[in-house]
């Protein structure tokens, strides 16, 4: 049978998947730095056998005779995930995509030598390149999956969102954050001048910073039977949902720092260790996109993590593991000044949630325009510098380097990615909206340090369904309705100004 023969290939690809996964966790944890050349080998390697086993010609031929095959619901769903996954590896040619990596190779390396000094002239023309090959990928993919040119290219990255559902969400949030931030920054002035904020009583050792990281990763419901927690330069979730490997970053003058980090990532690593086991080796198994996952982490970081209740619930544990000095003649109050800070500034991975969003619809305006060859890259820096004195007061005209310079997507060929970002705040925002209506007393559990129900809800609604349904369909099932600006904007409202 040919769904059988699908069926086949899907955990050849799994076994591939899981070792190239281990390999890229094992470089960033702890390879020693004489490992790289034949670290960067065999991952090329990996990556060659992966693509030509997923590309095969013959897969269309069982894809198209598996249609006419008796199969159950899940195995029509896996079915049609195998067919739009077949279509977006295949959609471009073997000699495009070598040209593309050699652009965004290129781009990516001056960006690295070039960024430091912001020096944006001799940028440009890597830039130029990388910009032409996204659009010349855009077109293609366009023609073979029957899209706009930039949804084609947020197709790669969240499977069914689209501009025209995104833009007016987005425009309606945008207008409501330039309004929100000033009132919320003056609020938070009002409270400084009542209640100062408190310095850290630092140092904070690292072992004893990780060990409470890990007592609340537990609490949480991360599962260390099939996951662990790692030190890298730069935090992220990786591994596979059956071996999830975190890493965080530690500072010994800032606790939070590192805490905040790990629960972001446990957001991802209960997600991933949520998918269910029996389809992992088909794309149906997989995690349904960027703005899903992001949602997960969110719904961690923010609407749990930054709540009073948690940290009434935290604050022992706090105590427990850092001692007794680490926030001593501290109130509840003093905690949530910290985790609750608004400022406006000019680097997006360095914002607050309620100035964040702002950052992220700057740079999807400026890159739907691109792919859309209405902006040339030419242009970026000014256009860049007038939205944001538009949407936070700042300007970056001189400053090239904190602005269109600041991120290495754009660099590395990434358009379409950005969304994701303020899509995940706004779906996690719509997700707890949902899961107080159907668990009123949620908070107190959270205060009670409870959050099997939370969980619970999750993996019935979000984990377990991993990518049966495009993003809008998910988040539609899930909370009840379309994706709605007003969860977000009531969540700021609440946190900042009640």
């Amino acid at each position: 049978m040919s769904f059988a023969k699908l069926d086949e290939l899907g955990k050849r690809l799994e076994a591939i998947e899981h070792a190239q996964a281990m390999l890229s966790v094992d470089e960033a944890v702890q390879m020693p730095s004489g490992g790289g050349e034949k670290r960067a080998e065999a991952m090329a390697m990996l990556a060659g056998m992966y693509h030509e086993l997923a590309t095969a010609p013959q897969i269309a031929d069982w894809i198209g005779a598996a249609t006419d095959e008796a199969l159950d619901e899940m195995q029509q769903a896996a079915l049609r995930e195998f067919q739009r996954v077949y279509t977006n590896m295949t959609c471009l040619s073997a000699d495009f995509v070598r040209k593309q990596v050699g652009a965004r190779v290129r781009s990516e390396q001056l960006w690295r030598e070039l960024r430091p000094a912001g020096d944006w002239s001799g940028f440009l023309p890597a830039f130029e390149g990388v910009v032409a090959t996204a659009r010349k990928e855009a077109q293609l993919r366009s023609v073979a999956l029957q899209l706009d040119p930039y949804d084609a290219m947020i197709e790669q990255y969240d499977p069914g969102n689209r501009t025209a559902d995104i833009a007016p969400v987005f425009a309606e949030l945008k207008a409501f954050l330039k309004d929100f931030v000033p009132h919320a920054i003056a609020r938070q002035r009002e409270k400084l001048a009542a209640r100062p904020l408190k310095p850290l009583n630092a140092p904070f050792p690292i072992e004893k910073q990780k060990a409470l990281g890990l007592a609340i990763m537990e609490a949480l419901g991360f599962d260390f039977e099939h996951g662990r927690l790692d030190i890298s330069h730069h935090p992220f979730c990786g591994g596979v949902p059956t071996d999830v490997r975190m890493t965080t970053r530690y500072v010994t003058s800032d606790f939070l720092t590192a805490l905040m980090g790990i629960l972001h990532e446990t957001g991802h690593g209960l997600y991933e260790q949520g998918l269910p086991k029996r389809w992992s080796h088909w794309p149906l198994g997989k995690a349904r996109g960027m703005a899903i996952h992001e949602s997960q982490s969110l719904f961690v970081e923010k609407q749990i993590a930054r709540s009073p209740e948690f940290w009434e619930w935290a604050m022992p544990h706090v105590r427990e593991h850092l001692g007794e000095d680490a926030i001593a003649g501290w109130e509840l109050e003093d905690v949530l000044a910290h985790v609750h800070w608004i400022e406006r500034g000019l680097i997006r991975v360095d914002a607050d949630e309620a100035t964040y969003p702002l950052h992220v619809i700057l740079r999807f305006e400026i890159e739907k325009d691109l792919i859309e060859d209405k902006l040339a890259p030419k242009d970026v820096p000014e256009v860049w510098d007038a939205k944001m004195n538009e949407y936070l007061g700042l300007s970056t005209i001189d400053n090239p380097k904190d602005g269109p310079m600041q991120d290495v997507h754009w660099p590395s060929g990434a358009f379409g990615y950005f969304p994701s970002y303020t899509l995940g705040a706004m779906i996690a925002a719509q997700q707890w909206a949902a899961l107080q209506q159907a668990q009123p007393n949620v908070r107190e559990d959270m205060r009670s340090g409870r959050f099997v129900g939370l969980n619970d809800w999750r993996r019935e609604h979000i984990w377990s369904q991993a990518s049966r349904w495009s993003t809008p369909e998910l988040l539609e099932r899930a909370t009840g309705e379309k994706l709605n600006a007003k969860h977000f904007a009531e969540h700021l409202r609440q946190r900042y100004l009640a």
